[in-house]
């Protein structure tokens, strides 16, 4: 099958092979990835440039521990679903399921502000991959990540809405704000009122402001 025509994936999109056997015959898989189960399970797109015109996935077992990067080809791509395509989707909503967790209570008290607001926003990390999937990695105590994408530097009022929706959420959040040149923590900035570590496609760099990183010193 061909690969998706809408555009190179981005990091934190989620993606799903065509044919995993082939797409990855290239690497030394880990014991516990089952190559059947990636006809089902989305691989995570990561900041990586070091092979230009391949695609870094990150593959993610049953433990944090079981973690494995590696590099696809655009045309192993199937399908593919972004961040802010869940956030569209209200996806939580469709399992009643999930409702009762923290990181579901959190998500479902910010999207509405969120939109409200004009931020452009999606959902990532292990509620991302469970809503995309339907395969529940969540328990009580997960956090809830998102992430804004943000070709501007963001205005005071959605900084300060963004702070205190993290504040009071009835889960631990982790925001990551997306520029054009990399993603850093949104709870970073607000600390440090500028300088944060803005992590690029060839790795991460201090810089004051993450929107002109010229002058970013590793």
């Amino acid at each position: 099958m061909a690969g998706l025509n809408n555009g190179r994936p981005a990091p934190h999109d989620l993606v799903w092979l065509d044919d995993p056997a082939s797409a990855l015959a290239h690497a030394a898989l880990p014991e516990w990835i089952a190559l059947p189960a990636l006809l089902e399970t989305p691989l995570v797109v990561r900041r990586d440039c070091r092979r230009p015109g391949e695609i870094p996935v990150g593959l993610r077992g049953r433990t944090r521990a079981e973690r494995f990067g590696t590099w696809i080809t655009p045309s192993a791509i199937r399908k593919r679903v972004t961040p802010m395509q869940l956030a569209v989707q209200r996806a939580w909503r469709l399992n009643p399921m999930l409702a009762a967790l923290p990181a579901i209570r959190a998500l479902e008290a910010m999207a509405d502000s969120l939109d409200a607001a004009g931020i452009h926003w999606g959902v990532t990390g292990s509620v991302g991959f469970t809503l995309a999937c339907a395969r529940n990695v969540l328990h009580a105590g997960s956090d809830l990540d998102l992430i804004v994408r943000a070709d501007r530097p963001l205005p005071p009022g959605h900084l300060y809405l963004l702070g205190e929706l993290q504040r009071t959420a009835p889960a631990s959040v982790d925001i990551q704000v997306a520029t054009p040149y990399g993603g850093f923590s949104l709870l970073e900035r607000l600390r440090s009122g500028g300088r944060v570590l803005l992590k690029t496609g060839h790795g991460p760099r201090l810089c004051d402001d993450p929107w002109q990183p010229a002058p970013c010193r590793s």
